[in-house]
C-alpha cells in the first residue's frame, strides 16, 4: 500500500487527535493576533481564546458564510479583513466564480499552497498515481486553485502533467503523449470518450488507467457508466478555493478528510446544532495551520453550503485512519417538494440507469415550475436518435430510480401534486448549450 505522507496518513485516532487539537489551539491564537475580522468576531462573540483547547470546542463558536466573507472585504469594507497575514507573504489572489453574488477573494501563501499541494498528493497516491504516470489536467489554470494545485502535486511525486485546461483537445494528444490518466468532470471525460470513440481511438485501448472526477457531485450510476466507457477506475474528489480538499482511496467508499490541515464538522441549520457522526448536515471546515505556520485567508467554522455525512472515524481498508466523509452535495442544488427534498444527483441517478444509456448521451436539463397547484419536473433527456427511441422505458426506469429513497416525494407522486414531464431532444438541443459557464441542470422556477 502506497502512501504520500504515511507517518500521519496512519497515525492513530489518539496520536491524530492531539495533532488535531495542538493546530486547533495555534490557529485560534494565530486568529485572533493576526486575522481583522476574527479579532472583532471573538471580541464580538464574547469567545475567550483560551478556552479553545480541543476541536470540540470549535463546537461552541458561531459559524460564518460566503456572505459574511462578501461583508467583509470591498465594495462592503476598505480592507480585505479575512486577510491573515502581511501583504508582502501573499504569495497569490483568487476568486470564486461568484455564481451566487460578488466572488469571495482568497489570500494564499507558499506555505498554504505547499499544504493545498499535500492534500492532492496524497490523493494521487492514495489513487494508484506514481513517477511516470502521464496525467491530463482539465481544469482552469486561472483564479480557480485546483489546477495549479495537482500541478505541483504531481511535482511531488513524479508525475507528469499535460495542463490542457480544457477537455476540447485533439485526441492525437492521447495517441501522441500516451497519458495514463486524465482529471475532469464526468460529463467532460463522458464526451471526450465518445469523440474519441468516433475518430477511431476506443477509450478502452487509449492507455489511461485512471479517471479523476471532480468539480461537481455525481451519482454513482453516472461514475458506474464512466467506468465501463473508459474500462478503468475513476476515483471521486472534492475542492474548493477555501481549501476543503478531499478524495478516495483506492477502496472507493467515501472522501478521505485530511484531518491534519482542515478539520471537519456537520452541521444542521434547521436545528441550530451540530449533528453527531451518521447524520446528514452541512459541511463546516476549519483551516488548521502546523505551529508557526502562516496562512494568507483563514477560516474558522466555515459553512461550505455543501451537505455531507461523516461516515467512519475509524481505520479504513487502504490503511489510512483519517475519517471518511460521504460525497459532498450543493445545498443550491436541492429542491424542496411537498416538505420532501431531492438533489441535482438524484436526477442524474435516475438519468444514467444503464439500460437508458443505450438511447441516452447522459447530458441532461430539469426545470421545475408551478403550474395550477401541482409542482412539476420538466425533464429535457438527450438522446442519440429520438425517432429510434422507445420513450416509455426510458420515463418509467428515471421515474423508478428517481423515487426510489425519496418516500415523501413518491407520496407526493402518487397524490399527483408532483408530476414528471419528459422531452426527448438531439445531441445539441438542449437550453444551456445556449449559455456560457458550467450547465445549471436543475433550476427552480417556481
Amino acid at each position: 500500500m502506497a502512501y504520500f505522507n504515511e507517518p500521519v496518513e496512519t497515525m492513530g485516532r489518539t496520536e491524530l487527535n492531539a495533532l488535531i487539537d495542538e493546530r486547533t489551539r495555534y490557529t485560534v491564537r494565530y486568529a485572533a493576533e493576526r486575522s481583522p475580522f476574527y479579532r472583532q468576531w471573538f471580541r464580538d462573540n464574547g469567545v475567550d481564546v483560551s478556552s479553545i483547547r480541543t476541536h470540540e470546542d470549535l463546537l461552541r463558536l458561531p459559524i460564518v458564510s460566503g456572505q459574511t466573507i462578501r461583508n467583509n472585504q470591498p465594495p462592503a469594507t476598505e480592507d480585505f479583513r479575512f486577510r491573515s497575514t502581511d501583504w508582502r507573504d501573499i504569495f497569490t489572489i483568487h476568486e470564486t466564480s461568484g455564481t451566487s453574488g460578488t466572488p469571495k477573494s482568497f489570500f494564499l501563501t507558499y506555505d498554504d499552497w505547499k499544504r493545498y499541494a499535500e492534500k492532492y498528493a496524497r490523493f494521487f497516491v492514495a489513487q494508484g498515481f506514481g513517477p511516470g504516470d502521464r496525467l491530463i489536467v482539465c481544469a482552469s489554470y486561472g483564479m480557480n486553485v485546483g489546477a495549479n494545485t495537482m500541478t505541483l502535486a504531481a511535482h511531488r511525486i513524479g508525475l507528469t502533467i499535460v495542463p490542457e485546461g480544457r477537455c476540447n483537445f485533439p485526441v492525437r494528444i492521447i495517441k501522441s503523449y500516451r497519458p495514463t490518466g486524465i482529471v475532469g468532470s464526468v460529463f467532460k471525460l463522458l464526451r471526450l470518450g465518445r469523440r474519441m470513440g468516433a475518430e477511431g481511438l476506443d477509450p478502452k485501448d487509449s492507455g489511461i488507467e485512471r479517471l479523476v472526477a471532480g468539480g461537481e457531485s455525481f451519482a454513482k450510476e453516472s461514475r458506474e457508466y464512466l467506468e465501463e466507457l473508459w474500462g478503468c477506475k475513476a476515483y471521486n474528489t472534492y475542492g474548493s478555493t477555501e481549501g476543503t480538499m478531499c478524495g478516495e482511496c483506492g477502496v472507493q467508499n467515501g472522501l478521505h478528510v485530511p484531518e491534519d490541515m482542515v478539520h471537519v464538522d456537520v452541521y444542521d441549520p434547521a436545528m441550530k446544532k451540530f449533528v453527531p457522526d451518521g447524520e446528514c448536515g452541512r459541511m463546516v471546515l476549519t483551516t488548521l495551520l502546523p505551529v508557526g505556520g502562516r496562512c494568507g485567508t483563514l477560516l474558522i467554522n466555515y459553512d461550505t453550503e455543501d451537505t455531507t455525512v461523516v461516515m467512519s472515524r475509524e481505520k479504513c481498508a487502504c490503511g489510512r485512519t483519517h475519517m471518511r466523509i460521504f460525497y459532498p452535495q450543493r445545498e443550491a442544488e436541492t429542491i424542496w417538494v411537498a416538505g420532501a427534498p431531492f438533489n441535482r444527483v438524484d436526477v442524474e441517478s435516475g438519468v444514467f440507469q444503464r439500460e437508458n444509456m443505450e438511447y441516452l448521451t447522459g447530458e441532461y436539463e430539469a426545470f421545475v415550475d408551478l403550474e395550477g397547484g401541482v409542482t412539476t419536473m420538466k425533464l429535457n433527456l438527450e438522446c442519440f436518435d429520438p425517432e429510434k427511441l422507445s420513450r416509455r422505458p426510458v420515463e418509467e426506469r428515471f421515474t423508478e430510480a428517481f423515487l426510489k429513497y425519496k418516500p415523501g416525494l413518491a407520496r407526493a407522486f402518487g397524490e399527483g401534486a408532483f408530476k414528471l414531464s419528459f422531452s426527448f431532444l438531439a445531441p445539441g438541443r438542449l437550453e444551456f448549450y445556449q449559455k456560457k459557464g458550467r450547465p445549471k441542470r436543475i433550476v427552480d422556477r417556481r
